[in-house]
């Protein structure tokens, strides 16, 4: 028999894996607000979800349902989340204006960035953070260095 591999073929290092109440109602969301694709689902024996795999874009994303009795909780049980998911997206104001229409709430309005992006931020129904972008122009590490201590000194004024 080959050798496992330490990390699966197609799987970056690094993957969310979000906690929700309903996860199977959040797949649905997430499927509706950002186009993700379906992967995998792995109901357990009462029921629960024990494991989901989407893609959204090129991205895994793993998703499963709250377990309190191993102190396993989604956001919504936790009274929020200092967690964000960020996606880059093709036409962020699109998929802004879908995932609300979906169930999401705005909280950051787009707009565009002085780091060059065209961005907002949204809570899903199942209290999850994510900010939504589409990289419009690039910008030199100075200029941004320069944006951001412009923004100091203003708040800084009296």
């Amino acid at each position: 028999m080959d050798k496992a591999h330490a990390i699966p073929p197609g799987m970056p290092t690094l993957t969310p894996q979000l906690v929700c109440h309903s996860a199977v109602d959040a797949i649905l969301f997430y499927v509706k607000a950002f186009g993700a694709t379906e992967l995998t689902r792995l109901p357990g024996p009462d029921g629960r979800l024990l494991h989901a795999m989407l893609k959204i874009g090129n991205s895994p994303l793993m998703l499963i349902d709250e377990y309190p009795e191993q102190e396993c909780l989604g956001p919504l049980s936790l009274k929020g989340s200092p967690v964000t998911v960020h996606v880059y997206v093709e036409d962020v104001d699109f998929t802004v204006a879908r995932a609300v229409e979906a169930g999401a709430r705005i909280t950051m309005p787009v707009a565009d960035m002085f780091w060059g992006d065209r961005y907002g931020r949204l809570q899903d129904p199942f209290g999850h953070h994510w900010s939504i972008a589409t990289h419009v122009r690039d910008v030199s590490p100075e200029e941004i260095r320069e944006r951001t201590r412009m923004m100091g000194a203003k708040s800084n004024a009296p």
